[in-house]
């Protein structure tokens, strides 16, 4: 397939641009195999650069306001002439964004809306942007190489002998979803691995996420076991979490389902750990959404706060109604559960919910946040998101493939990712010194998880990734973080490292909207945006009162904590 057989037009003059609360532009529109370019006339300034993949949904409107004049015999469709016909196509994009485009004549404004149409649809992964872009301050292959398992498992090798790299899945056979190494207990050979994979949905056997060496305890994630109606039992997978327990010793298994929903599943091959087999295992419930009830929610949410016109109470009522607050709350619900099971009751932990590749990953992710502060740092936050969400096998492609706008949903689309970009921000907000970045960072995460021009967020998992070659023909978008002039955007100018683990208040008055995400275009951000340089510039100068009297005034801006939690400790 050629780009050039997708653009029927590829240039038009005197289009106008509207954007909300910036002023209408008016200049030359082109299409490029993924970019649509305006520059302003008479100056040629470039007004607009959107990656095209950032579209979510293209509506249009035409208008025919004068006489039709037919071609000429033996002409073609292109001397077709309406008198005073024009047309508008709205851009709803992935990011929120709603631009507006009047375009002079009823088939280039026809024409242009296919093309945006069918290049924001293109599946093929190497047909994408980040196979294209060439940036001259970088070069391939770097930053792809953040945070290998290797390293990981040297930290947890210098607190403890009792967990192995292990490379069973080195050829992606037993587990296609998990990267080729994976840390498991050193007391099981991989053939019991091997083994226990396949009495795991997808192969996602029982790994190691997080050692706490506090007290030693582990947290792990996995897949659900497949132990069906006749209750099915696999002796390897019973004795790869059995010595991960000592004699005597308890350990959690927080399900992301509800009793019912995983009784269901138990009913189509899938289930549970069965006390009789895992005795030493107790099972927790915390259902989480997923899939297209949290994709409404999200829906929802964008279609309330694209309405600022509305009265209080009846947006009050629309927000409360999306429901996204709540599946925020219950995330760090369920995340502050596997930390205290962690901290505090000193008992291992294991995560699933049904695939593993959801909601196990935003609790794991999420309680490592709330426990260890090398993950609070701006390093440590992008390893995390490489182990927990990349390399474990989130389904960017297929969650991410559209956002909150688009007519033609499929059944695989969900803002897992934002949910837990959004509980980071809620953290973020009650713990203003303890994060080392800032909701920048979070902004720029979920723009290039939804349409980006690097190679970080491509594809399903590993496997994808390698058959792909995205490593070796893509940049990453931590190398461009991660540069000396890029950095200083995303760094929390008020961040004094916390070692202690921080507890966030999950009661209503403390869970928010984020509104430099969902109002990221609507409300103005200038006099904000203008603070924090200030901000910056005062901490940069040594002034060292600053984070004293500006924690004062965040601290004052924010709810009580109710008695008996111990928000902030």
């Amino acid at each position: 397939m050629e780009f050039s057989e997708l653009i029927k037009t590829a240039t038009v003059e005197d289009v106008l641009l509207s954007r909300p609360g910036l002023p209408a532009v008016r200049g030359t529109l082109c299409i490029t195999s993924h970019h649509l370019l305006l520059s302003s006339c008479p100056r040629g300034d470039l007004e607009l650069w959107l990656l095209i993949r950032n579209v979510d949904a293209v509506e249009k409107r035409v208008q025919n306001l004068g006489w039709y004049q037919p071609p000429r015999t033996g002409g073609s469709l292109r001397d077709t002439r309406v008198s005073g016909s024009s047309g508008t196509i709205t851009l709803r994009c992935k990011d929120l964004k709603v631009l507006q485009l009047e375009i002079p004549g009823m088939e280039e404004c026809l024409n242009i809306a296919s093309s945006i149409e069918a290049l924001s649809s293109v599946d093929s992964v190497m047909m994408m942007y980040p196979f294209f872009y060439r940036p001259p301050s970088l070069r391939l292959q770097q930053g792809w190489h953040l945070c290998p398992p290797e390293r990981h498992f040297q930290q947890v090798a210098s607190q403890t002998s009792q967990w192995r790299l292990s490379t069973v899945n080195s050829d992606f056979s037993a587990c296609p979803s998990y990267p080729p190494a994976v840390i498991v207990p050193a007391a099981v050979g991989d053939d019991t691995v091997a083994k226990a994979a396949r009495f795991r949905q997808g192969g996602r056997f029982p790994v190691l996420s997080y050692f706490h060496p506090k007290n030693g305890t582990a947290l792990l994630r996995s897949s659900q076991p497949l132990t069906g109606p006749n209750r099915r039992r696999c002796r390897e997978d019973e004795k790869l979490l059995g010595t991960i327990l000592d004699e005597g010793e308890r350990g959690f298994v927080i399900d992301t389902r509800s009793a019912q929903a995983a009784k269901q599943a138990r009913m189509s091959g899938g289930g549970t750990e069965p006390k009789s087999s895992y005795p030493q295992w107790r099972r927790l419930h915390r259902a989480l959404e997923r899939g297209r009830p949290l994709q409404e929610s999200f829906t929802k949410l964008a279609e309330v706060c694209s309405e600022p016109a509305l009265s209080m109470d009846r947006w009050l009522g629309r927000l409360d109604g999306s429901r996204w607050l709540s599946h925020v709350k219950a995330a760090l619900s369920t995340a502050c559960l596997a930390a205290q099971c962690l901290d505090r009751e000193g008992s291992s932990v294991l995560v699933h919910g049904a695939e593993g590749t959801d909601t196990t990953l935003l609790v794991t992710a999420l309680a490592q946040l709330i426990l260890d502060p090398a993950c609070r740092t701006l390093e440590g936050f992008q390893g995390l998101l490489e182990r927990e969400w990349i390399e474990a096998g989130h389904p960017f492609q297929l969650r991410c493939a559209r956002s909150a706008s688009s007519h033609a949903r499929g059944k695989q689309e969900a803002p897992i990712f934002l949910l837990f970009l959004d509980c980071v921000w809620q953290l973020s907000r009650q713990f203003p010194f303890s994060l080392e970045f800032g909701e920048q960072l979070l902004l720029t995460l979920f723009d290039n998880a939804y349409a980006s021009a690097y190679g970080t967020f491509l594809c399903n998992n590993e496997k994808e990734r390698s058959l792909c070659k995205v490593k070796e023909s893509t940049h990453s978008l931590w190398a461009w973080l991660n540069q000396p002039e890029e950095k200083q955007k995303y760094l929390n100018p008020l961040y004094s490292h916390n070692p202690l683990v921080i507890w966030p208040s999950v009661e209503p008055q403390s869970i928010q909207l984020w509104q430099g995400f969902f109002l990221r275009w609507i409300r103005p951000s200038q006099h904000l945006d203008e603070a924090w340089v200030e901000i910056r510039r005062l901490v940069e100068g040594n002034n060292s009162s600053i984070k004293e009297s500006t924690g004062k005034r965040l601290s004052q801006s924010l709810p009580e904590p109710p008695a008996g939690t111990e928000n902030g400790r």
